[in-house]
């Protein structure tokens, strides 16, 4: 679509001219990221189209959209971001001064030209994050959000008078993404409560009927997050009544064991700062921006740290998840779940374990020679590149798997470390969903205890789920198939992305916010890539 030229091309030509020298320039001395030599592009695209008349003044003063956008700016935190990122008690003070009396031509250029430039970099931040998420290790394709035409989307929305419009169309269209958006606006209310700030101490740990001081201050910060009801009254020196419960409700959204114990960990949530729960939210916020736009149809989403996950039919939809599920993710010292996204595209029931190099060396070797035993008592084979199978531990075949000319696999069966279905979404990490015969493991509250594969508790839901268009396929058949011991591989009728994610923070669709643990430690990292990027933009 080609846009005419805006009615003010014919401002004066000085004001033009001006426009244009900065855009070639690549700075504003005054701004606090002076330097845009990276956006001079994007606001020749921009400007080129009407000769570079001012977008924001008309007849030498500012116009309505100017304030608009200024409203919009001034507007940022509530998406998480920083107003002052966007130079806005800058444009702030120049607009007053401007709407006052005109100003000369080349001040009313330097302030059209920094206004688009705020809105470009604010944008841009919105659409697709302040950082790269590869820049942490992410494994997630940036491309498509980052050819994001940020010139036309901003002459567009001019055009038609519709810059709210514009924004909210830019804004991440996840649920989840909403539901953090209105979260964070309650907390920092929360925040600025200064009779919230902090719970009295505890000696030792409190079990219900014990006497405690603090109650009181217990009392009210539960009330106001949401644990404890506003009309249930609460004792005022002893941790009694309604407290204990409400302290369950406080430990199950914060990854705790929920024992209604009132010990060192617990206490610990409990005075963390409700402004660090306010900047985990942002983070989160930033995260999800990083996350390409889902289409409608079925989609199934991994949070690491809270070691859930979610099935949805359309994640676009209002409801609750056709399938939420308990998962036990990669250790946090050694074998981590990378994050990414990638399509599912067949389950393989009954599925063979080939050991991954890795394993095998620092794990299945060393037993092997400590107990040749081990291999046959676990049902391991050595399988050779000519598809030949052999059950002997002997120097030559520890020697030859160590060398890749023999691999190892676990045949199918009871003690097979995938139990009965492997969920395949093809990548060159050879990480995949799996059911497992180690089920005791999805009742504690923290669950990084595997190589990076992630376990799935209710992995027969998942079967159910994603194979839901395949009739044949019931419940009872995938239970039978699961426990046939028979290698069946089946392809998906469609493929359904996964996207493996990071959120230290998760509102559910029914609004109860849940605090997970940072468990890679991913907060301070993405905290100093953040701090990184803004000085390189000064």
């Amino acid at each position: 679509m080609v846009l005419l030229a805006s009615p003010r091309a014919a401002a004066p030509a000085q004001v033009n001219e001006a426009i244009r020298a900065i855009v070639a320039s690549g700075e504003i001395a005054t701004l606090r990221w002076k330097n845009f030599s990276d956006r001079r592009n994007e606001l020749k695209q921009f400007y080129d189209p009407a000769m570079y008349a001012p977008a924001w003044f008309n007849e030498g003063l500012p116009d309505k959209k100017a304030y608009q956008a200024m409203d919009l700016l001034a507007d940022a935190e509530t998406e998480g971001l920083d107003p002052a990122d966007y130079d806005v008690p800058w444009l702030q003070s120049r607009l007053a001064a401007a709407a006052k009396t005109p100003m000369p031509e080349a001040e009313r250029a330097e302030i059209d030209t920094a206004l688009t430039l705020a809105l470009f970099r604010y944008l841009t931040d919105l659409h697709s994050g302040k950082i790269n998420p590869r820049d942490l290790g992410w494994a997630l394709e940036v491309t498509p959000k980052h050819n994001y035409n940020v010139a036309r989307v901003l002459r567009e929305a001019i055009a038609r008078d519709a810059l709210a419009a514009m924004v909210a169309g830019v804004e991440p269209r996840l649920p989840l993404y909403r539901r953090l958006k209105a979260t964070l606006v309650a907390y920092r209310r929360l925040a600025q409560d200064t009779s919230l700030q902090s719970v009295p101490a505890i000696k030792t740990k409190l079990v219900p009927g014990q006497p405690y001081e603090g109650a009181a201050a217990l009392a009210r910060l539960l009330t106001a997050i949401g644990d404890l009801p506003a009309n249930v009254p609460a004792p005022a020196d002893r941790y009694d009544g309604a407290l204990p419960g409400a302290v369950k409700r406080f430990q199950e959204s914060h990854g705790l064991l929920a024992d209604g114990v009132l010990g060192k960990a617990t206490f610990a949530e409990i005075n963390v700062p409700l402004a660090h729960r306010v900047r985990q939210i942002e983070l989160a916020m930033e995260r999800l921006r990083w996350l390409p736009d889902l289409q409608t149809g079925p989609v199934i989403a991994v949070n690491v740290p809270s070691f859930k996950l979610w099935a949805f039919s359309d994640p676009q939809r209002p409801g609750e998840a056709n399938l939420e599920t308990n998962i036990v993710v990669g250790r946090a010292v050694y074998t981590r779940t990378p994050i990414f996204m990638q399509d599912m595209r067949y389950v393989e029931f009954s599925p063979y374990w080939n050991v991954p190099p890795s394993i095998l060396r620092k794990e299945i070797i060393p037993k092997l020679k400590r107990d040749p035993d081990y291999l046959a008592r676990e049902d391991f084979e050595f399988v050779g590149r000519d598809g030949q199978t052999s059950t002997e531990v002997s120097d030559g075949t520890l020697a030859g798997a160590l060398a890749g000319e023999l691999r190892l696999r676990q045949r199918p069966g009871p003690k097979n470390a995938l139990g009965g279905i492997k969920f395949v979404l093809p990548n060159s990490m050879n990480i995949y969903l799996h059911s497992t015969p180690a089920h005791n493991l999805f009742e504690r509250p923290r669950r990084d205890f595997s190589h990076g594969c992630i376990r799935v508790a209710d992995a027969i839901g998942l079967a159910q789920f994603v194979l839901s268009d395949q009739t044949e396929w019931t419940r009872t058949k995938i239970e039978e198939t699961m426990a046939g011991g028979q290698h069946q591989t089946v392809q998906l009728s469609r493929p359904i992305p996964v996207i493996i994610f990071y959120s230290t923070v998760v509102i559910e669709r029914n609004g109860q916010v849940l605090f997970a643990p940072d468990i890679y430690n991913d907060d301070p990292k993405l905290e100093q890539a953040l701090a990184t990027a803004t000085r390189a933009r000064r």
